[in-house]
């Protein structure tokens, strides 16, 4: 068998039958190999050392004394690794602190398995293999070797936290619950075993009263941290994308920042009245709803100036609610709007496209028509201001009767930017989202003052 010769890697080998040449190590090929699984053994055993990996805003508080705590609260911008801390914060309570019936909760059932247990950085991936806890889904459970059990919930399901006690819970991305009041209210009521029962809250924040009043409570720990704390670990491509899209803009503050902004005075939409859920999807991740449209705001020019066009795809469930699946707007061309108002049409199986036709005319339904002269189109014409036209809809994100299927994030700020007869530039954005939402839930404007053609 050869031999290698080896500098590089000499440095603290221990092997006492490595052969000294020239003052040159020399190996065996059994060596060689023996050398890189200690190599990728160490390296696993480094990925697995949460305590030398973790940043200082990622270790769990001090749990003593005046410093003591019962809510750890991590306000974070995204990407800063807030489910990896909550992963290996648990473990920990679990493995060293003797916790022993953990409740688990995610938005929905299935981001709390997917996201919190099973993810890349949930807590199944905390454990090395031979260690690792099991799942049994069934029960919606998971068994720790050490006796330990944890239950998983979905937010949007409150009522079952009524029954079961914990002496420890961690919570994801609260400010994405239908209902987070409710359900920081029954999961308190529910950590009632210890001596000391806990709760970790990992979320980007949101101008939400629960994190106003978790803010002012005693015994809550709040770290905060940013999407650049992780930048060593996130893709360059992410970093560049993110502050590109939030560069200049006050969402920035809150998902890139983790800050909670304040709410504008006046604005039609308050932060705290968008709420997310998922619609169901079939197998396809087509939403299974009982209809959908396409709504355009169409801008007539299309110039470095000009407005946006404004395109949202929406629907609404058998008990009326609505969805607010996509927003595809942006300074777009004539053609480059329709062909992805159309497209749009097909990929959401949706039952009509609704446009705005005031200051199109003719050359909106023109446009469609070119695309596609199949699809099921409205026309629809403004004779009420704006405000007017979106108050109703306002109105019904206050009763929690819409729900935006995921961040929206550039739709979203013109919607709690909007101030009535004070925000000069046209939201085109908001125009479609009302638009569509009229035909949706609305009679009225947006199904009398209609053509229809294609249907």
């Amino acid at each position: 068998m050869g031999f290698f010769k080896y500098r590089s890697l000499s440095k603290g080998l221990t092997h006492s039958s490595f052969k000294m040449h020239k003052g040159v190590f020399t190996m065996s090929y059994e060596q060689v190999l023996q050398y890189l699984k200690d190599i990728k053994k160490n390296r696993q055993r480094l990925d697995n050392n949460w305590e030398m990996l973790a940043r200082e805003n990622q270790r769990l508080p001090l749990m003593e004394g005046d410093d003591d705590w019962h809510i750890w609260l991590i306000l974070a911008g995204r990407g800063f690794g807030k489910t990896r801390t909550g992963a290996e914060s648990l473990r920990k309570l679990i493995d060293a602190h003797g916790y022993r019936r953990i409740a688990l909760i995610g938005a929905s059932i299935v981001q709390t398995r997917s996201i919190m247990v099973e993810g890349i950085s949930g807590l199944l991936s905390t454990y090395s293999t031979k260690n690792q806890p099991r799942l049994e889904m069934s029960k919606r459970e998971i068994h720790f070797k050490n006796g330990a059990v944890a239950v998983m919930f979905g937010g949007d399901q409150v009522d079952q936290l009524r029954g079961p006690q914990f002496d420890l819970a961690w919570v994801d991305e609260l400010a994405k619950f239908r209902y987070p009041d409710k359900l920081m209210d029954q999961l308190m009521l529910s950590l009632r075993l210890g001596e000391k029962p806990r709760c970790i809250i990992t979320t980007t924040p949101r101008p939400l009263p629960i994190l106003q009043k978790l803010l002012g409570q005693k015994g809550v720990h709040v770290t905060r941290g940013t999407t650049f704390d992780n930048r060593e670990n996130l893709s360059p491509l992410f970093i560049q994308q993110v502050v590109e899209e939030f560069k200049g803009t006050k969402l920035g503050s809150q998902e890139l920042y983790g800050e909670i902004l304040s709410e504008i005075q006046g604005a039609l939409w308050q932060r705290s009245s968008i709420h997310y859920e998922q619609p169901q999807y079939d197998n396809r991740h087509i939403p299974l709803l009982d209809r959908i449209v396409v709504a355009i705001d169409p801008a007539t020019t299309h110039h470095a100036g000009s407005d946006e066009t404004g395109i949202v795809v929406a629907g609404i469930d058998e008990k009326k609610n609505a969805y607010i699946l996509d927003d595809l707007s942006g300074k777009h061309s004539p053609l480059d709007w329709g062909q992805r108002a159309v497209q749009a049409y097909h990929q959401y199986k949706a039952d009509r496209i609704v446009a705005e036709v005031n200051k199109g005319g003719d050359l909106v339904g023109r446009m469609i028509k070119s695309v596609d002269a199949q699809v099921a189109y409205r026309e629809v014409r403004a004779t009420r201001g704006k405000a007017m036209r979106a108050e109703p809809i306002a109105a019904l994100y206050e009763k929690g009767r819409v729900f935006h299927s995921r961040p929206l994030h550039l739709l979203e700020e013109q919607m709690c930017s909007y101030v009535p007869g004070v925000t000069s530039k046209s939201p085109d954005r908001v125009d479609a989202l009302v638009w569509a939402l009229t035909d949706l839930l609305l009679e009225g404007e947006g199904a009398a003052k209609c053509k229809i053609w294609g249907s």
